[in-house]
């Protein structure tokens, strides 16, 4: 079945936010979808980039798993994700959060469901970009945070995106009252070891072993095409491919004076709060 007969065509909000601190970008997919639970603005397709660099823990990893005295040398950023999962190094990548109501047809059902039709979309993008990208339907514990070692992108789980059995997207999912929020990240170029650097590890021999393990499982979009993209490429492309397969009009726009004001409230009590990020 196509997308145009599966969904009804609709219009969704597009924001292209520029490079920000991970405080802020969490705030912000927390406040878009505060702002989504009480109808207040349409579902979104976000894409946005960090700036620093920033280590997200998932909702449910130990704080234990990052070593701050790194992070400090390295200057980057620590935050945690309200999404499960593991730990993730955003530098070098373009990433994206869809928010919007359970009620939304291409989000309604359960979490592999809505993966599943999220999927669609992001493996469109990559193909446009000369990516020969797969997503397939894996029996993963990554999504609650329970897969073994720190980092998130050693090892694909359920509709995540690989090349030649490498995993290029990771995406993570929260249901909330309010609504659902995906967000998901495609590195474009650098060393995706680098995040080793940033968590603890017994040894170096294990820290060598981990990153060892993430190279052999995990690439970047300029380690697949011999090039770089760059991230406005890479998002027309996104946007593209959510407009033709999910039946999407997506029209830009900015975030209303109430999410702005939102969000630099959850940067306070949340995000930049140790309460939160040291809560495991």
């Amino acid at each position: 079945m196509s997308a145009k007969t599966e969904f009804p065509t609709t219009t969704w909000r597009l924001i292209l936010s520029p490079p920000a601190r991970g405080a802020w970008n969490m705030a912000v997919d927390e406040a878009i979808l505060e702002g989504v639970g009480h109808r207040l603005v349409p579902p979104t397709l976000r894409l946005y980039a960090w700036k620093p660099a920033c280590l997200s823990l998932g909702y449910a990893q130990s704080v234990a798993d990052a070593d701050p005295k790194r992070l400090a040398a390295y200057g980057w950023d620590l935050v945690r994700r309200p999404t499960g999962g593991r730990a993730i190094l955003h530098t070098d990548e373009l990433t994206y959060a869809v928010i919007g109501p359970q009620d939304e047809p291409r989000l309604e059902g359960g979490v592999l469901e809505s993966y599943q039709r999220l999927s669609r979309a992001l493996l469109a993008a990559l193909l446009k970009l000369g990516l020969p990208a797969q997503a397939h339907a894996l029996l993963s514990t990554n999504q609650n945070g329970d897969s073994k070692g720190p980092v998130c992108f050693e090892v694909p789980s359920n509709y995540e995106i690989t090349v030649n059995g490498k995993k290029l997207i990771g995406s993570a999912q929260a249901r909330k009252r309010e609504g659902v929020l995906q967000h998901g990240t495609l590195p474009l170029w650098g060393d995706l070891t680098r995040i080793t650097q940033a968590l603890c590890f017994p040894d170096e021999n294990e820290r060598n072993r981990a990153a060892a393990r993430l190279k052999e499982r995990a690439t970047t979009v300029e380690e697949i095409r011999g090039d770089p993209l760059s991230w406005e490429t890479v998002a027309r492309a996104f946007v593209t491919a959510f407009e033709e397969t999910l039946s999407l009009t997506l029209q830009q726009d900015e975030l209303t004076l109430a999410e702005q004001n939102r969000t630099e409230e959850l940067i306070r009590q949340k995000y930049e709060n140790r309460e939160w990020t040291e809560r495991i």
